[in-house]
């Protein structure tokens, strides 16, 4: 069986429940937004945080595919780094107790990162996150996981250090690996598009992108001529266009599929959930329509869940 291996930021998801806007302006976070915070600020938001309701899960978006993964029964492994914290054992007793085959690098005295989620009546999300220790990850191609039937999933996330990324797909691709490549957020992409149009050129042979992700990377609105900059570049192209569905080329092989109708309570994972279904189906060697189908039918179950703690028996039942 075709193994997958990701690599990215592992942090665990502090999620919070709000009735409305008033606690996120009194903590002056911007609605619907994503900040990065430092370690005094987050420890602002985890005292604010103790005083509400809130659950914990595991988080990242490279690590949300390989536990998706799991749940259909693949064969999985990831890399990270966390802190010799409390965070730092839940991340690793978790993918534990999933059968992943998890490689973390335990940084003593050192923060797990943790991404604090507020969750509004209207399903919005607005994010703090604390990367602590997670960006400090070791990729050592000769004892991780590396083999001619094993594709590499890579978050976006991870291109803001050049040296880094570019190291990892370069060992994979000589190591022999397939590499999967979630472009992560148009912002990133948008910010160093040039970087990013290089590595999928030179590495990638599978890249996932959303709507607005295909168009920073293509400069393209349409997300058909947008899909087909991608695919130029790579064996197989998504693209995700949220409630409309999903669109993917691999070689002369084209399908879109529709999206389904469901009652989403919190998007929070679910493009990495995506990613999981369609890899799912690709390492089964399923027709691109049906990876797509799958992909859209996993993520329209994590949507309905807060967080990303969907049952092994709800995932497997869209098989």
């Amino acid at each position: 069986m075709t193994k997958i291996i990701g690599i990215g930021n592992a942090l665990v998801d502090v999620l919070v429940h709000l009735a409305d806007e008033t606690r996120l302006n009194a903590l002056q976070l911007p609605k619907g937004g994503m900040s990065h915070v430092d370690r005094p600020r987050y420890e602002e938001l985890a005292a604010a945080v103790s005083t509400l309701s809130h659950e914990v899960a595991t988080g990242g978006s490279a690590a949300n595919t390989i536990h998706a993964m799991s749940l259909l029964g693949d064969e999985v492994g990831y890399v990270g780094t966390v802190g010799a914290d409390e965070m730092g054992r839940f991340f690793a007793s978790r993918a534990e107790e999933r059968g992943i085959d998890v490689r973390l690098r335990v940084i003593r005295g050192g923060d797990t990162g943790v991404a604090t989620t507020f969750i509004t009546a209207d399903g919005e999300r607005t994010f703090a996150t604390y990367l602590g220790v997670a960006p400090q990850i070791e990729f050592h191609p000769e004892s991780d996981f590396i083999g001619n039937d094993a594709i590499l999933h890579v978050e976006g996330y991870l291109v803001q250090d050049h040296d880094f990324i570019e190291q990892v797909l370069r060992s994979a691709k000589e190591a022999g690996m397939r590499v999967s490549y979630d472009l992560a957020s148009w912002n990133i992409v948008q910010a160093d598009r040039e970087f990013v149009q290089h590595l999928v050129r030179e590495y990638v042979d599978i890249v996932f992108a959303n709507e607005e992700e295909a168009a920073a990377f293509s400069g393209q609105h349409d997300p058909e001529t947008a899909l087909q900059q991608l695919a130029a570049l790579t064996e197989v192209a998504v693209v995700k266009v949220g409630k409309r569905g999903a669109l993917g080329q691999r070689g002369q092989e084209h399908s879109v599929v529709a999206g389904l109708t469901v009652h989403a309570v919190d998007t929070t994972a679910a493009g990495d959930f995506f990613a999981a279904g369609f890899l799912h189906g690709l390492i089964h060697g399923w027709t691109l329509q049906r990876c797509l189908d799958l992909g859209n039918r996993t993520a329209a179950e994590v949507v309905q869940v807060v967080g990303t703690q969907v049952s092994r028996e709800r995932l497997r039942a869209n098989i």
